[in-house]
């Protein structure tokens, strides 16, 4: 869902005034869940209305998960998040001569990728052609393969503190396809990790880290759509799906750090498989 911002026309700008807390809810938890999960947060999503009956959460929703999902990562991954920082201010005076300037440097480079293609799908009109049930099916059960594949076959010789440029680039060259409604972004630059040969959990922090410059572009494009029609209500509303999104983003990220010390991804495939084959079942049907 972080990548929404690119592949999201406008039909997205206006929320149902009669949108519940429970709705609100509902929305939050499933981004906050699956957003970092590798098993796609907008598969997840268009199943909601189909299952409930609600109308689409609109802009200014999508923008509170944003921040509840970014503000989960950055809490989670603090100790990595300083050093970046730290780093980052050396990198704008131009100095690459730190673990923490480096770390930006590759975080920025695998960040351009996305934010490119995004740009170019969005003025090109390819945005809602993208979101197609089936295409979101396809991609679901495809990339959820690949990502078994890339585990099963990849090494595990390699750790975070080893990321290179090169990797950097390749991750967000992949990190590009999450453009793509049911690829999942962290799915994705996992896969690239794993066949990288990065172990399991550097594979997913190195994915998770990728994710904060890219949901903080992706929340800054969604609040332009709404800036100027901000009011009481949806600021209420924004602060209630803010703070669901990042409880469950926070469970989701800690829980599957925790597991990735003893599990495989397969779980997370066998999932994603399932997952596909309901929603190619409901687009075909």
């Amino acid at each position: 869902m972080i990548l929404h911002a690119y592949t999201t026309g406008a039909h997205g700008a206006q929320r149902d005034p009669a949108m519940t807390i429970f709705h609100l809810f509902l929305v939050a938890v499933i981004q906050g869940l699956t957003e970092f999960l590798p098993i796609s947060s907008s598969g997840h999503l268009v199943l909601l209305p189909e299952l409930t009956g609600q109308p689409d959460q609109g802009l200014a929703i999508d923008v509170a998960v944003h921040v509840g999902s970014l503000f989960a990562v950055i809490v989670y991954f603090w100790s990595d998040v300083k050093i970046a920082a730290a780093g980052c201010l050396r990198l704008v005076k131009g100095r690459v001569d730190t673990q923490g300037a480096f770390l930006s440097l590759c975080l920025g480079i695998a960040t351009v990728p996305v934010i490119t293609a995004g740009l170019i799908i969005r003025l090109a009109g390819f945005d809602e052609a993208l979101r197609s049930i089936t295409v979101i099916g396809w991609a679901t059960l495809g990339f959820g393969l690949l990502l078994y594949w890339a585990d099963r076959t990849g090494s595990e010789e390699r750790q975070t503190a080893g990321w290179t440029i090169r990797d950097a680039t390749l991750m967000g060259l992949a990190q590009a396809f999450a453009l793509i409604p049911g690829t999942s972004r962290s799915g994705v630059t996992i896969t690239a990790a794993r066949r990288l040969g990065y172990k399991r959990e550097d594979a997913a922090r190195l994915s998770m880290l990728m994710s904060i410059p890219t949901i903080f572009a992706s929340g800054v494009m969604l609040s332009i759509g709404i800036v100027g029609d901000a009011d009481w209500q949806m600021a209420r509303d924004g602060i209630i799906a803010a703070a669901f999104a990042f409880c469950a983003a926070l469970l989701a990220l800690s829980l599957m750090m925790r597991l990735l010390k003893s599990v495989s991804f397969t779980p997370y495939v066998i999932y994603r498989v399932a997952l596909g084959l309901v929603l190619l079942a409901i687009a075909y049907s």
